[in-house]
C-alpha cells in the first residue's frame, strides 16, 4: 500500500487540510536498469512551499493540481538497480509526497546516520543550514564585533544564522514570538538578547535597547512591522539579507508596508534577497564548515517533530503559527 499526498486546491489565505487530498493505491512498484525503490523517512515542510501552491510567476514553477507535492525528504533505499546506491543506504533530495517511490538517483545525495542523525541532514546539514550560511556569509560580509539581528530567530534558519554569527564574533539579537522561544535561543544558541514580538510595547524601541551600537546585519525571515522596525536602528552601510517573509505569505490583498527606500538611502544600506540556489557552487565549503562545527559541539539545532505521514499537511500549516521550535520535520 502506497500513500501520496496531492495539492487538491490552491489556498486562499491560510492553507487548510481540505486543500490536501490523500490517495491510497494498493501498488507493488517495480524498479527498471539504473533506478531505485525508496521509502520515506522523514519529510522537511518548510515556509516557501506556501508560495509554490500558488500559481504566481516565481522562481520555481508552482505544484500542479492533482499532483504530489514535494520536498526535501530522507528516504531509504529498499531495493537498487543503480550502480551509485545500494539496497540499505540513505538519501536525501526533494521528493514527493509518497511512502514509496521509484527514482532514477538523480538528485540525490548518500546520508550517514553514523555521522548524524538523519533528521540533521534536512536542517543543520541541509538546505536549512546551507541558507544559514551563505546568506549571512555572502549578502552580511559579517565583520567581527558588528550587531546582527535575526527575526524568526526560533525557527530552523533562523537559530542556525544566531549561532553562525557567534562563531563569527558578532553580537546576535534574535526576534521570537513566546518567552519560552527567547529563553531557548539565549540558553541553548548563545544569542545575547532576545525580543519576544507578542509581548513587547515598542519593538522599535526594545531593539534599540538591545542594540545600543546599531544594528550591522538584519537577517529578515519575517518581513511586516516586524522588519520595519529593525529599519528605523540600523546603521550606515548596514546590511539586510532578506530570506523570508511568513509575515505576508497567506495574504490575501496587496500587503500594506512602509516605504523602505528612505531607510536605505539615508544609511547607504544593502538589502537583498536571495534563493540558497543562488550559491550552489560553494555549497561544499558551506558543509564543510557547517559539519565541522557541529562535530566541534559549536553548532547544535533543535527540531519539532511530527510522527505519521497523514500528518504532514498539519505540521506544513503548524508553521504559520509558529508552533514550531527550529526545523519542522515529519518522521514517517
Amino acid at each position: 500500500m502506497i500513500q501520496t499526498i496531492l495539492l487538491k486546491n490552491r489556498p486562499q489565505g491560510k492553507p487548510s487540510t481540505s486543500d490536501f487530498e490523500f490517495v491510497t493505491e494498493d501498488a507493488d512498484l517495480k524498479i527498471n536498469q539504473g533506478q531505485l525503490l525508496l521509502e520515506t523517512t522523514y519529510v522537511s515542510v518548510d515556509p516557501y512551499l506556501r508560495g509554490r501552491m500558488s500559481d504566481a510567476k516565481s522562481y520555481v514553477p508552482p505544484f500542479e493540481l492533482n499532483k504530489p507535492i514535494h520536498s526535501g525528504v530522507i528516504a531509504k533505499v529498499i531495493e537498487s538497480k543503480n550502480d551509485n546506491f545500494a539496497a540499505g543506504d540513505y538519501v536525501s533530495g526533494m521528493l514527493n509526497w509518497k511512502t514509496k517511490q521509484v527514482s532514477t538517483g538523480e538528485g540525490l545525495l548518500k546520508v550517514d546516520p553514523s555521522k548524524a542523525p538523519l533528521s540533521a541532514y534536512l536542517g543543520v546539514l541541509g538546505m536549512t543550514g546551507l541558507t544559514a550560511y551563505l546568506g549571512l556569509n555572502e549578502i552580511g560580509k559579517p565583520v567581527i564585533g558588528e550587531t546582527l539581528v535575526v527575526s524568526g530567530a526560533a525557527g530552523a534558519v533562523g537559530s542556525v544564522v544566531g549561532q553562525i554569527g557567534k562563531i563569527l564574533g558578532l553580537t546576535v539579537i534574535g526576534i521570537a514570538g513566546t518567552d519560552e522561544k527567547i529563553d531557548m535561543l539565549k540558553t541553548k544558541f548563545g544569542f545575547d538578547a532576545g525580543i519576544n514580538y507578542n509581548t513587547s510595547k515598542d519593538i522599535k524601541a526594545d531593539i534599540a535597547k538591545a542594540a545600543p551600537n546599531g544594528v550591522d546585519i538584519y537577517f529578515d525571515n519575517v518581513g511586516g512591522p516586524i522588519s520595519d522596525a529593525v529599519f528605523f536602528n540600523i546603521n550606515r552601510f548596514s546590511r539586510i539579507i532578506v530570506c523570508g517573509a511568513i509575515s505576508v505569505y497567506n495574504n490575501t490583498e496587496v500587503p500594506k508596508s512602509m516605504s523602505v527606500q528612505p531607510f536605505l538611502i539615508k544609511k547607504s544600506a544593502l538589502m537583498q534577497g536571495f534563493i540558497v540556489s543562488n550559491y550552489a557552487d560553494k555549497f561544499p565549503e558551506a558543509m564543510k564548515h557547517l559539519s565541522g562545527w557541529l562535530a566541534e559541539d559549536k553548532l547544535t539545532y533543535t527540531e519539532t517533530i511530527v510522527h505519521g505521514f497523514d500528518n504532514i499537511p498539519n505540521a506544513f500549516i503548524d508553521l504559520f503559527d509558529g508552533k514550531n521550535k527550529g526545523k519542522m520535520i515529519v518522521k514517517i
